[in-house]
């Protein structure tokens, strides 16, 4: 896990469909000490990417050729936990505010400084960091560890591979143990947004849980369905 006076050796993503300011942007953060550097033209592109090399954070523009950067933050946010940083040529506060909603930590209007958004960079990594020496709590259940300071879950000590939803659901549920949670709490704890009888959404979810966490998905004895009620994390006896 990174640490806080060890910058540099994190893992960058830049999506941006103009070459010129990729190339500006991987000029000022190498000089800033950063090696791992990786850029993207489109958003399908950086998506693909993001799955590929697991980046510590990513600097996304808004208008890209394919897809806008605001449906790509939606897709990562699927996929990852890092810092997003939204680079726009507008600078209306409408934009911002639906930038930061749908999962970003921070805005940045074209023309920039690039030492501003190295500097940037490195502020919400400091940060990250800072938030991982702070949440190193771990959760046990059975075979199962929920490692919050470094967003994990094992089952045996090995590292399962969660989508950030996944992982963000299984955690809330291990936090009120033994306690049925309604699919309307879950669903608005964890999206964000009112409830309108969706099932499908947590279901599909919970479904990709057990195949990942339990021994025989079909017959779960960790996370556990309470018909018409919802669902709870069973840590008794496990």
């Amino acid at each position: 896990m990174i640490g806080i006076n060890s910058l540099g050796t994190e893992k960058i993503l830049l999506v941006d469909d103009e070459k010129d300011i990729l190339d500006l942007l991987e000029t000022t953060l190498i000089k800033e000490g950063f090696k791992e550097i990786y850029k993207s033209l489109s958003g399908y592109e950086g998506i693909e990417l993001c799955k590929k090399i697991n980046p510590d954070i990513i600097v996304l523009d808004i208008m890209l050729p394919d897809i806008d950067g605001f449906q790509v933050c939606q897709s990562l946010r699927e996929i990852i936990l890092c810092p997003i940083l939204f680079l726009s040529a507008k600078n209306d506060d409408i934009d911002k505010l639906l930038g930061l909603s749908l999962g970003g930590d921070d805005y940045i209007t074209k023309p920039f400084s690039p030492k501003e958004v190295a500097y940037r960079i490195k502020a919400q990594l400091r940060r990250k960091a800072y938030l991982n020496t702070i949440e190193n709590n771990i959760i046990e259940f059975g075979q199962i560890s929920i490692d919050e300071g470094k967003k994990e879950v094992s089952k045996n000590g090995q590292v399962l591979s969660l989508t950030a939803k996944e992982y963000q659901l299984l955690l809330y549920l291990a936090k009120y143990p033994n306690h049925i949670l309604s699919k309307k709490t879950l669903y608005e704890a964890i999206w964000e947004e009112p409830y309108f009888g969706d099932d499908n959404t947590i279901m599909v979810h919970i479904r990709k849980i057990r195949q990942k966490v339990e021994d025989i998905p079909s017959a779960p004895k960790y996370l556990l369905t309470i018909k018409g009620l919802g669902y709870k994390l069973n840590t008794k006896e496990v």
